[in-house]
């Protein structure tokens, strides 16, 4: 399966947005916090991108990881850095 790009800001909001989907979550109304990812050589897999150190998230362990195994096989991280172009015109 050929993975979808994402930047950083991107990939963290979409782990963010299904970890507080979860009805485990939504029902104990904890928010946990999502860091941002992480880039890594490409692993096994061909994911090029890691989080650790989510914030508010003992007990919840399994589902983080299940979000992020989710997550990762369907996205890579970015590593195109896009031109703004000199403002300045010179």
């Amino acid at each position: 399966m050929i993975r979808k790009m994402l930047n950083a800001s991107q990939l963290q909001q979409e782990v963010n947005r299904r970890l507080h989907r979860l009805p485990e979550i939504v029902e104990d109304g904890v928010k946990i916090r999502v860091p941002r990812p992480q880039l890594q050589e490409a692993d096994k897999t061909g994911c090029n991108w890691t989080m650790s150190n989510f914030g508010n998230a003992i007990g919840f362990e399994r589902d983080i990881e299940s979000v992020l195994k989710a997550v990762r096989a369907e996205y890579n991280l970015s590593t195109e850095v896009k031109d703004t172009g000199n403002p300045f015109g010179d």
